[in-house]
């Protein structure tokens, strides 16, 4: 198993060994940790995690459910202490309640935790709270004080992979996914294992960035309380939160994000936090901006006297998006393990809730049936169809349900569906990759030339996007359009994990007679890129487990 990406990744960037607030304290103005990495070094370190989470599946990659995961992540962040830091949210398919975050940006959140959550100022809460730790450099500052660790925990780490391969047999791939899923462990008990005052500042930052994005301020107080009280009850049936033993949470913890949240709510803040060397109080309103986030204000010593510039309102939306009963049901769906459990999941909630289930409860279980196919497509379309009666304007049915109409054969329907809502909404990503992805199981040259067409103008943006890489790839081969095939299958293959397969298959690309000037600079650009990462794992012994099999 190729795992040297992933341990180098969870060693380098997230192995934070436990550390004891009495003797740990925050770093001064004068830390190195900023000169540890550099930014571009920590967006390296954190796509190369992100790649290996998608190589292994923990990743859930769902156009609508990501769209809406960054729509909301992209809010907080434009109102958090470092609105310029480049942010990079995912949904990971675990059910264990729990939300992280590494170098370079990079936050994760499980699905779990959305499905446990009651409205969508609870994730933003801890969203914000996530946040707070990048602008913060807590998991930087980590990696400064584990720098003497590093290279024996990485040891360990290849040498149980390596252990398991040699193993054999059928065992071999449960021991080398044990060794994975013990990465994962270290990834999210260790990375976040931060100090009583990194989590502190991290809940007095976010809480802050809650309340310029609009959302709730008492949801951080709320969901920490009900995280407690689903660790005593083990309430819905979902494993014991591993957000608790990441980020504990405590009697005084709680009452001190009530204390903010009330304090919030007036126009002037006193906020208090706890550090290993004394207590710190910050008067701030709430209401006005940072001045660091205004360069170009009042008070500019670079600007004449008599000059004043005002920077124009953010154009982003405040307060929840309104889709999160959606968002947690489609949730449901994708993360269940098997169709029987999510049958039994529904049956459960349409018991327990008076009224039977919601709305959005109803567009998960056509969702489900839209999934398993067959005569349950038909039953998928007539319940879409009665949504969409009621919510005519939903992006969530209106999509669900073009999937529904081709797959029962309306294709003329669904393509008249989509086209309407891809001019209305000519940039949305789940538009276009949903439709594409229906032209795609239709079939045919048209059908491929069509889906290529649609999906090329959003393909200068979409270099780290593996769906869409796989998706356009696979209306390129289609459309016969073999080279641009080639192409995006390889960077699906890297963006995937799987650096040696995208190595191999840009170099037989460059092979084919056709592939223009300006194409084959391309792809001698990404081979350079590739090399080195592929050369240093077989110089270790790690193989694409695939290609050894060829």
């Amino acid at each position: 198993m190729r795992t040297l990406l992933l341990a180098t990744a969870v060693t380098l960037a997230l192995a934070i060994p436990p550390s004891f607030a009495d003797d740990t304290k925050l770093p001064d103005i004068g830390s190195s940790a900023g000169e540890l990495l550099t930014p571009a070094r920590q967006a390296e370190y954190g796509g190369m995690m992100l790649r290996e989470l998608r190589n292994y599946g923990y990743l859930l990659d769902d156009p609508l459910v990501d769209d809406w995961l960054n729509t909301m992540g992209t809010r907080l962040g434009s109102n958090s202490a470092q609105p310029q830091q480049r942010y990079t949210f995912f949904m990971m398919k675990d059910r264990q309640i729990n939300a992280f975050a590494t170098l370079g940006g990079y936050i994760g959140m499980n699905a779990g935790l959305v499905l446990t959550a009651e409205r969508e100022d609870e994730v933003a809460a801890v969203l914000s709270h996530e946040i707070a730790h990048v602008t913060q450099q807590h998991v930087l500052r980590g990696v400064e004080r584990a720098q003497r660790d590093q290279i024996p925990i990485l040891l360990g780490m290849l040498a149980a992979v390596v252990a398991a391969q040699q193993a054999g047999g059928n065992s071999s791939g449960d021991a080398t996914m044990a060794a994975i899923t013990s990465g994962m462990g270290l990834m999210q008990q260790r990375q976040i294992n931060y100090t009583r005052s990194n989590e502190s500042e991290a809940d007095r930052l976010g809480i802050r960035t809650l309340a310029r994005s609009g959302y709730d301020v008492d949801a951080m107080a709320g969901f920490f309380e009900r995280m407690s009280a689903a660790m005593r009850g083990n309430e819905g049936g979902y494993s014991t939160p591993d957000f608790l033993r990441t980020h504990p949470v405590n009697i005084t913890r709680i009452s001190e994000a009530k204390s903010r949240a009330e304090q919030m709510k007036k126009d002037t803040v006193l906020l208090t936090t706890q550090t290993p060397t004394g207590v710190r109080q910050e008067r701030v309103n709430p209401s006005e901006p940072d001045a660091s986030r205004d360069p170009l204000g009042k008070g500019n010593p670079l600007l004449p006297g008599g000059l004043q510039l005002s920077l124009p309102d953010s154009s982003l939306p405040r307060g929840a998006t309104g889709q999160f009963d959606w968002a947690r049901e489609r949730l449901r769906v994708l993360s269940a393990t098997t169709p029987s459990e999510l049958v039994r999941e529904y049956e459960g909630l349409k018991r327990s809730q008076k009224d039977g289930l919601t709305d959005a409860q109803r567009y998960g279980v056509a969702i489900a049936r839209l999934r398993d196919g067959g005569t349950a497509s038909k039953q998928a379309l007539v319940e879409l169809q009665q949504l969409e009666t009621e919510y005519p304007d939903n992006l969530w049915v209106e999509l669900a349900l073009g999937e529904a109409e081709s797959r029962n054969g309306l294709h003329a329907e669904a393509n008249r569906r989509f086209d309407a809502l891809l001019k209305r909404l000519p940039q949305s990503r789940p538009v276009a990759l949903t439709y594409a992805r229906v032209l795609n199981e239709q079939g045919g040259v048209e059908a491929g030339r069509r889906a290529q067409a649609m999906l090329r103008p959003l393909l200068a943006r979409a270099g780290d996007d593996a769906v869409f890489q796989a998706t356009f790839a696979r209306a390129s081969e289609l459309a016969g359009d073999s080279s641009r095939a080639s192409e995006a299958y390889a960077e699906a293959a890297y963006l995937n994990g799987r650096p040696e397969q995208a190595l191999i298959q840009f170099q037989a690309l460059l092979k084919q007679p056709g592939l223009d000037y300006v194409s084959r600079a391309r792809v001698d650009a990404r081979i350079e890129t590739i090399m080195p990462t592929v050369l240093e794992m077989r110089r270790l012994g790690q193989r694409d487990p695939d290609m050894s099999r060829n």
